[in-house]
């Protein structure tokens, strides 16, 4: 399997994921520089956290517009998987390979903490690692993870099943204190309507050791390779 890192100015998450995917692949996946135009054959796309451009202009706006994203959205379409966790979940929705939008955090404040999440969709490829309804424990940093999507596009994601992780209690329970953004819904991850495309707002990467104080992110992981390979 041949994975593909998109990094940017700014990403400062790009080696994180690259230590969780050598891990779980058995060997380096290509980081790939914003600046390229083409891709290398790859079976997964991955866009990292961080602060692509210092967040300037919009979260996510400028970094969308890179010569790579243009080739990102192609192979996206064309139906390579693609997980894009943070600020990598703003330049997907800036790109337009995810709908709605990810606004300032409720509080006005950065959030970096453990949160607990629900499991609420089905997708063997992204969560087939986990049993359904179970609660996951992964890592959140951000300032503008507040999700927002008009009426008809929440109904829509609730419906089809687009919903991947709500932000939960440890037992389960959707709550607006379980919340660290204000996120409608509690959505802290969405697939698009193919199922082949991720975006979330908390780091699986950084659950990946007992001395990183918990694996979940391992699980994520492994079972994502192992489905594509």
């Amino acid at each position: 399997m041949k994975a593909a890192v998109i990094v940017f100015p700014g990403s400062n998450c790009d080696r994180d994921l690259k230590v969780a995917l050598a891990q779980s692949m058995g060997r380096d996946p290509d980081m790939v520089w914003h600046g390229d135009s083409e891709l290398p054959d790859t079976d997964l796309i991955a866009i990292p956290g961080g602060f692509s451009y210092g967040d300037y202009l919009r979260c996510g706006a400028m970094a969308a517009n890179s010569p790579i994203m243009r080739e990102v959205v192609r192979k996206a379409e064309a139906g390579t998987p693609v997980v894009a966790i943070c600020n990598g979940f703003q330049i997907a929705m800036e790109a337009g390979i995810l709908p709605g939008a990810l606004l300032r955090n409720a509080n006005q404040k950065f959030v970096c903490h453990d949160v607990d999440l629900l499991v609420t969709a089905e997708n063997e490829r992204f969560v087939g690692g986990y049993e359904q309804s179970q609660v996951v424990r992964f890592a959140v940093a951000h300032h503008d993870g507040n999700f927002y999507a008009d009426a008809e596009t929440l109904k829509e994601l609730e419906g089809e099943g687009q919903v991947a992780f709500k932000y939960a209690t440890a037992s389960g329970e959707v709550t607006a204190e379980a919340n660290p953004n204000g996120s409608m819904n509690n959505i802290a991850g969405i697939y698009n309507k193919a199922g082949n495309v991720l975006g979330l707002m908390p780091h699986p990467e950084r659950m990946i050791s007992e001395m990183l104080t918990g694996t979940d992110g391992k699980t994520f992981f492994d079972h994502l390779v192992h489905s594509i390979v």
